[in-house]
């Protein structure tokens, strides 16, 4: 019962998200994150390290300005999220297809900088991840039971697919930066719902 109210949400709305359900396929990199492998085949995350990893994500991110940090996704259900993500915290995103260059040639008219970048899937996203590679910026990806994590520096066990399950993590990661930013000082003060991350 303890655990639950530590929780960044309860464990219901975690699985009412689907935030749980990975794919078919499982890879090594995510092992540690899998709680079991259900009889349809599908691999299914522990939502205790969900919650875990959300929580460090934010520790994590809050050492940044909103300004600096980059949201990417390529994938259209996660469009809406990272959208309203950005209009609660002021980080810059992309979404739909990644411009080249856009973080490495000063030259182009839409360049951009950032200090760190958020992608929904690092296989989607992989164009994104190269051009923090190339300037040297950290790289937090959401990651499914099938997404190798080569070049990602820190891990959100999730699903990456879902709409529900995309929404739950960016209202996550809104209200906990803004508190973590000393923008407001408890849930309650975030004046975002959970169904505006949702389609």
């Amino acid at each position: 019962m303890v655990e639950k109210e530590m929780m960044l949400i309860s464990s219901d709305e975690y699985l009412k998200s689907g935030i749980h359900i990975g794919t078919q396929f499982k890879t090594k990199y995510l092992d540690d994150f899998i709680y079991k492998t259900r009889v349809d085949g599908l691999s299914v995350f522990n939502i205790s390290s969900v919650d875990k990893r959300i929580a460090m994500a934010i520790k994590f991110l809050g050492h940044y300005k909103p300004e600096d940090i980059l949201v990417c996704g390529r994938r259209e259900s996660c469009w809406k999220p990272i959208k309203v993500f950005s209009k609660h915290t002021g980080a810059k995103t992309i979404v739909g297809r990644y411009p080249p260059g856009i973080l490495t040639n000063p030259s182009l008219d839409n360049y951009i900088e950032a200090k760190i970048m958020i992608v929904c899937d690092p296989w989607t996203d992989k164009n994104a991840i190269h051009d923090a590679l190339a300037i040297g910026i950290p790289v937090v990806a959401i990651c499914d039971t099938n997404n190798t994590i080569n070049n990602v520096d820190f891990v959100i066990p999730a699903n990456n697919k879902g709409k529900k399950s995309l929404g739950l993590i960016f209202f996550l990661l809104s209200r906990g930066l803004l508190k973590e930013w000393g923008k407001i000082k408890d849930d309650s003060e975030f004046k975002g719902s959970l169904d505006d991350f949702n389609e």
